[in-house]
C-alpha cells in the first residue's frame, strides 16, 4: 500500500490554510449550553464615557465562554455573562485589565460541580429526599441525583461551600457518600515521585511546581509519595511537570516522576458491594429457610413433624421455640438495614420502602414473640406464629437486591470501553524552525499537551482531537459521524481523538486534549443523560406514603374501638375467647389489620411482573434494562431510526456489475481485483469480494491475482494502476475526468439511475474506456420495510436521523416507508432532535448502533440499541436487540405494553385484598355473623393475595411475539 507524493516540509510559523482558524479553538463537538450561568460585575476605574466602556466589552466578547455583556456605565459597571466551564472569572479580569482600565473588584461567583457516589438509596423517594437535602444546604445551585446510577451531579458556589461539606450534607440524611470527581479535577494530574527521601525533598518539589506558570494548586501526599498538580492546560502539561520535577533535581537528589493513574477504586467498590448483599442473602437463608422447613413443610409431614410440637413449658412447644431463635437473628441482624432506612426516612417525615418492609416484617415477628410469651405463661393459649413470614420476606428482598446490584454491575462496564479507543502511546514529534523534524519520542497518550505535533502512522488510531499540518490520508470516523465511508484528511482537516487513520502518515497539532475530546464530551453527554431524571413509575412510593400511615391509624382505631368498649362493657363478655381479656382481645383484631394490610403485594405487583417481562423478553432476543424502560416503552408515540447498521446492513455491498465493452466479465474482473486488493477502503474490499465471487463462477476460475505497477491511490476519488500492460483506472466519475476518459451516455445512464437508489457507482476503465462498472450499497435489513409498517399499525410514526448524506437517507426512507428524513447531523444534533420531539410532549424511542448513536439514545425515553452496535451504544440504551433483528422493536413495545396490563391488573388484585380484608380484618362482621379474622388467618391472606400478584404475573411467561419477519 503506497501513497502518492512526498511531504513537504513544514514551518512552526507556516500559516494553515483554513478560512476559520478561530474554530480551532472551538471543541469539536459542541455541548449544548444547559449548564449554569455565572454573572460577574467588575467595576473597571477611569472610564469617562460609554465609548470607552465599549473597547472593555469589545475585549471580552470575544472570550470563548462569554455569553453577552450589559454595560452601565452610570457606576463604571458590567454585567457579564459566562459558562464557568469554559472560563473563570480571573481570566475574564485579565483581558479586561488588557485594555488599559484597572478592575478594582470582581463582584461574581464561579460555578462549581461535582459527581458524587450515593449509597442506600432502594426507591424514587430516596433520591427524592437526597436531592431535597442537597437544595437545602447553602451554596448549592442545582443538584440531580439518579437512582439507576446511584450518583449525584451538584453545581455549587465553591465560595460558600465544597465538595466535603455536600457529602457531609448527603451523610446527615442518612445515605452513604464518596466523591466520585469535581471540576478542578478536569485538569488535575497526579505524578509518582522517586528520589524523595526527606522533607526538604519535598518542600523543593512542592516550591519548584508552584512557581511553575499555569500551575494552579499542588497537594502532595507524603505517605505515597504522590503529588497532586491543578493546572491550565492552555499554558502547561503533565510533561511539563514532570521535567519541572526533575529540573528541580539538586547534587546527589535525583527527582523523577511518573505519571499515576489510581485504577480499580469504583470497580473494587461495587465488588464489595456485590459480596456483601451475597453474604446477608446466604446468611438470612441459612436462618429462615429451616423457619420455613419447620413452619411450613414438617407439621405437613405427621410421622417426621411430631417432634416439633413437643411441650417445653406450658403451650410452648420446641418448634415454636425454635422458630423464636432462628427467626431473630434474621429480623434485628440481617434486618438492621431496615430499620435504619425506616429511622432515617420517618427524620424526614417520609416513608420508603424501608418503612414498608419495617412495618410488615415487625408487625409479624413481634405478634409472633407475643405468641411465645403468651404460650411460655398460659396453659391453656393457642395461637399461631409469624416467624416464616418475617425471616422470609427479608431474605427474598435482599436476593432480589443482589440480583439488582449484580446486574447493574455487569451493565455499568461498557461505558468505561469508550476511553479504550485512544490508543496508549503516540509518537511525539520535535520540529525545528525549518520544518524538519528531530526527534521522534513515543510517550504515553495522556502526557500529550495541547500544540503538540503528534505522528499519526497508516492503520494507527488518533489518540488527540487535532488539525492536520502535513500529509493526506483518509480516516474512518463513523464512530462520531455515522457515516460508513471514510472522510479524506488534508493540511487543515479536523481529526477526531479515537478515529482510525486508514492510509497515508498524518502530522496533527493537537488543539483539544483529555477531558475536552470529542470521545471525552461523548462520555460526559452520556452520563448526564443517564443522570438526568426521567419519568418513571412511581405509584408504589406515592402509594406508600398514604398507605402506611393509613394503615398505622386504621390499626391504631381498631384497637381502640375494641379495647374501650369492652372495658367499659359495652358488648357481651362471651364475645372475648378464653384465656384472653379485652386488651389482647383487641390487639388481636389491630395486628390482624396490620398483617392483612401489610404492602407485601403492592410492592410485588410491579417488580415480579417485570422481572417475569424481561426473562421473556431475554428470551426472545430482547433485554430490557429495569422497570423504567418497561415502564416508558409502553407510552412510545414515535421511534426514531438511525440509518447505517440500523435500517441497513452496514456494511457495503455490490448489488450489480454491467459491461460497456466487448471485454469479458472475466477479464474485468481480473482488472478490478488486481487494483483494487491493494486498496484498504471498504468499497474496493466490498468489490474484489463481489469480483472474485464472479470468477469462481467462470470456467477457467484461478484464484491468481494480476500484479500491479504504479499503483497509486487518489483520495475521494479512486486507484489506479498497470496490469499486463494495460492501465486500469477503478474509481469514481472524477477519477475518469482527471485522466480524460469519455463516460458515454449509457454510462451517465447508469450513474443516474443509480444514484438516484442511493448507490455508488465503481467505474472500471482499461486503456482509456470505461468497460464496466459496479454498483456498490449499503443494503437495507430484509425486515425494515415490514417493521415499520407494523410499527404504523400500532399508532406509532417513525423518523431517520443519519450522519449520512440527504441523497441516500431519502432513497433508504422511500424504500421502508418512512416519511420524515433528518440527514448529516452529528451526535449532539441526534440528541437535540430527540429532546425537540420530547418538547412536544411526544414519548421518543431512539433505535442505534453506533457510538455517535449513544447521546440520542440516552438522551431518549426509551434508547434501543443493536445487538451487533458497539458496547458504548448498549452501555447508553435501555434496551438491546440481541439479535440485531429490527422486528425485535416491536417485541419491545409489545411487551411493555403487555407488562404495563399486567401491573395494573396485579394493583387491582393487591388492593381488591386490602380494601375487603381491612373491614374484615377490623372485627366489622363479627357483630353480625361472629366472622373474626384472627392474625394467623390474616396472614394467609396476604400470602393469598402476594400469591395471587405472582400467579397473575406469570402468566407473563406465556408472552408470543406479535410480528415475526422471514428475513432469508
Amino acid at each position: 500500500m503506497s501513497t502518492t507524493g512526498s511531504m513537504k516540509s513544514w514551518s512552526p510559523d507556516e500559516k494553515i490554510d483554513a478560512n476559520e482558524i478561530d474554530d480551532l479553538k472551538k471543541p469539536l463537538l459542541q455541548t449544548p449550553q444547559d449548564v449554569t450561568v455565572g454573572v460577574v460585575t467588575p467595576q473597571i476605574n477611569d472610564i469617562k464615557s460609554s465609548s470607552w466602556l465599549k473597547i472593555v466589552e469589545s475585549k471580552v466578547r470575544s472570550l470563548n465562554g462569554v455569553n453577552g455583556i450589559m454595560e452601565s456605565p452610570l457606576d463604571d459597571r458590567v454585567a457579564i455573562k459566562y459558562v464557568p466551564n469554559s472560563i473563570t472569572t480571573n481570566k475574564i479580569k485579565e483581558t479586561t485589565e488588557e485594555t488599559g482600565f484597572k478592575v478594582d473588584e470582581l463582584k461574581g461567583q464561579d460555578i462549581s460541580e461535582c459527581r458524587i457516589k450515593i449509597k442506600g438509596m432502594t426507591c424514587t423517594s430516596c433520591s427524592q429526599s437526597v436531592e431535597h437535602a442537597l437544595q437545602m444546604v447553602d451554596g448549592v445551585k442545582k443538584a440531580v441525583v439518579g437512582l439507576a446510577l446511584e450518583e449525584a451531579k451538584v453545581h455549587f458556589d465553591p465560595k460558600l461551600i465544597d465538595a466535603k461539606k455536600i457529602i457531609e450534607a448527603i451523610e446527615d440524611a442518612g445515605f452513604g457518600a464518596d466523591l466520585i470527581s469535581s471540576q478542578k479535577d478536569m485538569n488535575k494530574v497526579q505524578l509518582k515521585l522517586e528520589g524523595v527521601n526527606s522533607p526538604e525533598d519535598v518542600n523543593v518539589i512542592i516550591s519548584s511546581l508552584n512557581l511553575t506558570v499555569g500551575v494552579n494548586h499542588v497537594e502532595m501526599d507524603l505517605t505515597e509519595h504522590i503529588v497532586k498538580v491543578s493546572y491550565d492546560p492552555d499554558i502547561t502539561g503533565p510533561r511539563s511537570l514532570i521535567h519541572c520535577i526533575q529540573a528541580a533535581s539538586n547534587g546527589p537528589n535525583v527527582y523523577q516522576a511518573t505519571l499515576y493513574t489510581p485504577s480499580g477504586k469504583r470497580e473494587m467498590e461495587k465488588a464489595n458491594e456485590i459480596r456483601m448483599y451475597r453474604d446477608q442473602v446466604l446468611f438470612s437463608c441459612l436462618f429462615s429457610v429451616p423457619v420455613f422447613v419447620f413452619s411450613m413443610v414438617l407439621p405437613m409431614l405427621p410421622p417426621y413433624g411430631n417432634w416439633l410440637n413437643y411441650k417445653i413449658h406450658n403451650m410452648l412447644t420446641l418448634g415454636l421455640f425454635l422458630r423464636w431463635i432462628l427467626s431473630t437473628p434474621v429480623q434485628f441482624i440481617v434486618g438492621k438495614r431496615f430499620y435504619v432506612g425506616s429511622y432515617h426516612a420517618l427524620r424526614r417525615r417520609s416513608a420508603n420502602m424501608d418503612v414498608l418492609v419495617a412495618l410488615g416484617t415487625n408487625a409479624a415477628y413481634f405478634y409472633s414473640l407475643y405468641v411465645v410469651i403468651k404460650a411460655l405463661t398460659s396453659a391453656t393459649f393457642q395461637g399461631q406464629d409469624f416467624f416464616e413470614t418475617s425471616s422470609m420476606l427479608i431474605s427474598f428482598i435482599l436476593l432480589g437486591k443482589y440480583l439488582e446490584i449484580v446486574a447493574k454491575g455487569k451493565t455499568s462496564i461498557a461505558l468505561e470501553k469508550l476511553t479504550q479507543l485512544v490508543p496508549d502511546k503516540a509518537y511525539l514529534l520535535a520540529i525545528n524552525t525549518d520544518g524538519n523534524i528531530i526527534t521522534e519520542t513515543e510517550i504515553d497518550t495522556e502526557l500529550i499537551q495541547k500544540n503538540d505535533i503528534i505522528k499519526i502512522v497508516p492503520g494507527a488510531k488518533i489518540p488527540v482531537d487535532g488539525i492536520v499540518i502535513k500529509g493526506k490520508s483518509c480516516a474512518n470516523e463513523s464512530m462520531i459521524t455515522g457515516e460508513a465511508r471514510p472522510v479524506n484528511k488534508s493540511p487543515g482537516d479536523k481529526v477526531i481523538s479515537g478515529t482510525i487513520n486508514e492510509n497515508g502518515c498524518l502530522l496533527v497539532k493537537a488543539t483539544h486534549v483529555g477531558s475536552e475530546t470529542a470521545l471525552s464530551q461523548i462520555v460526559q453527554l452520556v452520563e448526564a443523560a443517564q443522570l438526568a431524571r426521567a419519568p418513571v413509575q412511581k405509584l408504589a412510593d406515592h402509594i406508600s406514603r398514604v398507605f402506611v400511615p393509613i394503615v398505622v391509624v386504621a390499626a391504631c382505631i381498631t384497637w381502640l374501638g375494641w379495647f374501650i368498649p369492652g372495658e367499659a362493657g359495652f358488648y357481651p363478655k362471651y364475645w372475648i375467647p378464653k384465656a384472653m381479656d379485652a386488651f389482647e382481645f383487641a390487639l388481636q383484631f389491630a395486628i390482624s389489620v396490620l398483617v392483612v394490610a401489610c404492602p407485601c403485594a403492592l410492592g410485588l405487583a410491579t417488580p415480579t411482573a417485570i422481572m417475569v417481562a424481561s426473562g421473556v423478553g431475554a428470551s426472545q432476543g430482547v433485554l430490557i434494562k429495569g422497570g423504567d424502560a418497561m415502564e416508558k416503552a409502553h407510552k412510545v408515540k414515535i421511534v426514531v431510526f438511525d440509518k447505517t447498521g440500523t435500517l441497513t446492513i452496514g456494511k457495503p455491498v455490490v448489488v450489480s456489475a454491467v459491461l460497456f465493452s466487448k471485454i469479458s466479465v472475466e477479464e474485468l474482473c481480473d482488472m478490478a481485483i488486481a487494483v483494487e486488493a491493494n486498496s484498504e477502503h471498504p468499497i474496493a474490499k466490498a468489490v474484489v469480494a463481489h469480483a472474485k465471487r464472479l470468477r469462481k463462477k467462470s470456467v477457467s476460475c484461478t484464484e491468481q491475482v494480476l500484479d500491479v505497477k504504479d499503483f497509486e491511490v487518489h483520495l475521494g476519488a479512486g486507484v489506479s494502476g498497470k496490469s499486463n500492460d494495460k492501465t486500469v483506472l477503478v474509481g469514481n466519475k472524477r477519477l475518469m475526468h482527471a485522466y480524460n476518459v469519455p463516460i458515454r451516455p449509457e454510462v451517465e445512464r447508469f450513474i443516474s439511475e443509480n444514484e438516484a437508489l442511493a448507490r455508488t457507482c465503481v467505474l472500471v476503465s482499461i486503456n482509456g474506456k470505461v468497460a464496466g462498472a459496479f454498483s456498490v450499497t449499503d443494503a437495507v435489513k430484509p425486515e425494515a420495510k415490514r417493521v415499520i409498517s407494523f410499527l404504523h399499525s400500532m399508532g406509532i410514526s417513525s423518523i431517520i436521523v443519519t450522519g449520512d448524506n440527504w441523497a441516500t437517507a431519502n432513497a433508504i426512507a422511500n424504500e421502508v416507508g418512512i416519511d420524515k428524513v433528518i440527514a448529516e447531523t452529528d451526535p449532539l444534533g441526534k440528541a437535540d432532535k430527540v429532546k425537540d420531539l420530547q418538547m412536544r410532549g411526544m414519548t421518543v424511542a431512539m433505535v442505534g448502533d453506533g457510538i455517535n448513536d449513544s447521546p440520542a439514545l440516552a438522551a431518549a425515553d426509551v434508547g434501543m440499541a443493536i445487538g451487533a452496535g458497539t458496547d458504548i451504544a448498549i452501555e447508553a440504551a435501555d434496551i438491546v436487540l440481541v439479535k440485531s433483528n429490527l422486528e425485535d422493536v416491536i417485541t419491545a413495545i409489545d411487551l411493555s405494553r403487555k407488562t404495563m396490563s399486567r401491573i395494573w391488573l396485579n394493583y387491582i388484585w393487591a388492593f381488591g385484598y386490602n380494601i375487603l380484608g381491612m373491614p374484615i380484618a377490623a372485627g366489622v362482621l363479627y357483630p353480625f355473623f361472629g366472622i373474626r379474622l384472627p392474625p394467623w388467618l390474616a396472614g394467609a391472606c396476604m400470602a393469598a393475595s402476594s400469591l395471587s400478584v405472582v400467579s397473575s404475573s406469570l402468566l407473563l411467561m406465556f408472552y408470543r411475539k406479535p410480528l415475526h419477519v422471514d428475513s432469508t
